[in-house]
């Protein structure tokens, strides 16, 4: 079998799988509960100053996504500090600790912290293209404590600016993806919308944002060289594996915990190591970064057919009905055929076959 075990800051992860901050970690009853569903990894909910007030309702599932007007955690830290890290530690699992906001409030929690975490994980949501806030807050959590630093980046900057000055400033790695936005939808039967928020917006995760949070990744990985975390959409094996491939070192999950169950970070840790032997990889070692070798910044203009494998080819027709060229027609076999001179190749037949009858 597989080796899926990952060694980072000196923390031995039994697998590439762990929590993103947030309500699925909100408490040590609940990183308990992330254990137990096979993380290999503790990450815990942001904690600030002081405790968060969130607006209600502040979660909701949405059309491809999930939306979310969710803060920090809504308990104090002397909370935490008394109980909460107390039990996450407990779990003998590596502990990444949640820290945010500002550069003064993310020095004072650093040293508060130290004693209950293997690494921390800062959290600015910052959105503007002055990089100094990001910068001041890794200084001053790596002047106040000798752990490593993670400090996580929004989609909505210039990724390998970012990157970069984070690098520059000590960071010891980089998260991405926050949840972007800011997003809105509304009850359409009263108009209302459906997060409790001043003006009703919230933040788009989930599935909606994975191709999104990908980019993200595989520019932090191309831009520096300390690992990367990936999280943003991740709700199976198979997105791990591209996340991995685009060089991630490991990956977080939030949208999919909340929505599945605590179990959801063993189910997808399976995948990827089902994943591998399939493939005949031995570790992950040997698919990371594997994207970084096939894309170039050069773009593909040649016309390709797509290749169809008879056999597997079951006349769905999904993809005669998805053809704007018409250059897609069953058979007296009921098996795909392409006319060639009809087809663009824009390889939309491709992604949409459920029965890989269809490659390019």
């Amino acid at each position: 079998m597989a080796d899926i075990s990952v060694k980072l800051f000196g923390m031995e992860m039994k697998n590439p799988v762990m929590p993103a901050a947030g309500p699925p970690v909100k408490d040590g009853k609940a990183a308990a509960a992330a254990a137990e569903g096979g993380a290999g990894a503790i990450v815990t909910k942001t904690i600030s100053t002081k405790a968060a007030q969130v607006p209600r309702p502040n979660m909701a599932q949405v059309r491809g996504g999930f939306m979310n007007t969710e803060l920090w955690s809504e308990l104090p830290p002397e909370k935490w500090l008394k109980d909460e890290y107390p039990a996450v530690r407990k779990t003998k699992l590596p502990v990444i600790v949640g820290l945010g906001y500002t550069a003064d409030e993310i020095e004072k929690l650093s040293v508060e912290v130290e004693e209950y975490a293997d690494a921390l994980e800062l959290s600015t949501h910052y959105l503007g293209s002055d990089t100094s806030p990001v910068i001041e807050s890794i200084k001053a959590a790596k002047g106040a404590t000798d752990l490593p630093v993670m400090v996580k980046l929004s989609p909505q900057i210039d990724i390998p600016k970012f990157a970069k000055a984070a690098e520059k400033a000590g960071a010891d790695g980089l998260v991405l993806i926050n949840s972007f936005g800011p997003t809105l939808d509304f009850d359409i039967e009263t108009g209302r919308p459906l997060m409790g928020s001043e003006n009703g917006y919230g933040w788009l995760s989930g599935e909606a944002i994975f191709p999104l949070a990908l980019r993200a990744v595989y520019e932090a990985v191309n831009a520096v060289d300390i690992p990367v975390l990936a999280v943003g959409g991740i709700s199976k094996g198979e997105d791990a594996v591209k996340m991995i491939m685009a060089g991630a070192e490991a990956v977080q999950v939030c949208t999919a915990a909340i929505i599945r169950g605590p179990g959801v970070y063993g189910k997808i840790a399976a995948e990827i190591e089902e994943y591998l032997d399939k493939h005949g990889y031995n570790s992950l070692e040997e698919i990371r970064g594997l994207a970084q070798e096939k894309i170039t910044n050069k773009a593909n203009f040649e016309t390709k057919v797509p290749q169809i494998i008879r056999e597997k080819c079951t006349g769905c027709r999904l993809c005669i009905t998805s053809c704007v060229y018409d250059a897609n027609y069953l058979d007296d076999e009921n098996v795909i055929v392409i006319e060639e001179d009809r087809c663009a190749g824009c390889g939309l037949c491709v992604t949409r076959c459920n029965f890989d009858a269809l490659k390019l």
